[in-house]
């Protein structure tokens, strides 16, 4: 019999019946759905719903979240997902990054770049603000060309909810909201070191590179960029400005 993924929270019970199903307590048993009713469609309680695909599921719950493997006949489906009357749960998957492809391990505990201490700004710094500058414009629909589809909202919503908009408010905070698109665009560019893409859609670069590296590396060194048009800028700790000035980013 062809096996699913099934997601629930992280205490096994499942998303959207409350405290009816532990797909923890329930390995190797048999659940039925509880008030089950394939005549209600895809899109209600009359089923279980688990996918093919683990990422297709993953469209479709939250985060933090516990992964299941479970077997069972499908009877109403659509493109992504699949409902059931009566499955078996299999086991547990303990290895969530291996079995999505990303990193969800960081994804439910992304870095918060504005509560690391950086060194002082250097030239190399400076170097990568100047990379950064020049491929951000892309940023937005690239990584979410090439990784929207197959997580769906959940992974943006869960760095949003964690750290972007503390990150928004303390930079905001400090030079107001002239700089907006800026900071979410370096949110995205974080967002998309949690995936080992060969290509990104929309932007030139060496097969296997994340155009969006730069960024990256100034988060992950508690640097966050910004820009109003004019002047870039690096916020350190709390959102103060560490660095400001111009950056051209066609000079090499």
């Amino acid at each position: 019999m062809k096996t699913y993924y099934k997601l629930a929270k992280p205490d096994g019970f499942d998303f959207y019946t409350g405290k009816t199903i532990n797909y923890r307590e329930g390995i190797g048993k048999t659940i039925l759905c509880p008030n089950g009713d394939k005549t209600k469609g895809i899109c209600s309680s009359g089923v279980i719903h688990a996918s093919a695909d683990i990422n297709d599921a993953v469209k479709y719950a939250k985060l933090p979240f516990s992964a299941y493997i479970i077997q069972g006949k499908p009877v109403v489906a659509d493109k992504d997902k699949c409902g059931f009357l009566k499955i078996e749960v299999i086991s547990e998957i303990i290895d969530i990054d291996s079995a999505c492809g990303w990193n969800y391990t960081e994804a439910i505990n992304p870095i918060n770049p504005l509560k690391i201490k950086p060194k002082k700004v250097t030239k190399n710094d400076i170097e990568l603000l100047k990379k950064w500058a020049s491929v951000r414009d892309s940023v937005r629909a690239s990584v979410g060309a090439s990784v929207g589809d197959s997580v769906g909202d959940s992974v943006r919503a869960s760095v949003r909810a964690s750290v972007g908009d503390s990150v928004w408010d303390s930079v905001g905070d400090s030079v107001g909201d002239s700089v907006w698109a800026s900071v979410w665009d370096s949110v995205w560019a974080y967002l998309s070191s949690y995936f080992d893409l060969q290509e990104w859609k929309y932007v030139g670069h060496k097969k296997g590179e994340n155009p969006y590296q730069p960024c990256i590396d100034l988060w992950n060194k508690g640097l966050v960029p910004s820009f109003d048009g004019k002047l870039w800028r690096l916020h350190g700790k709390e959102g103060k400005i560490l660095w400001e000035g111009e950056v051209n980013a066609d000079s090499k």
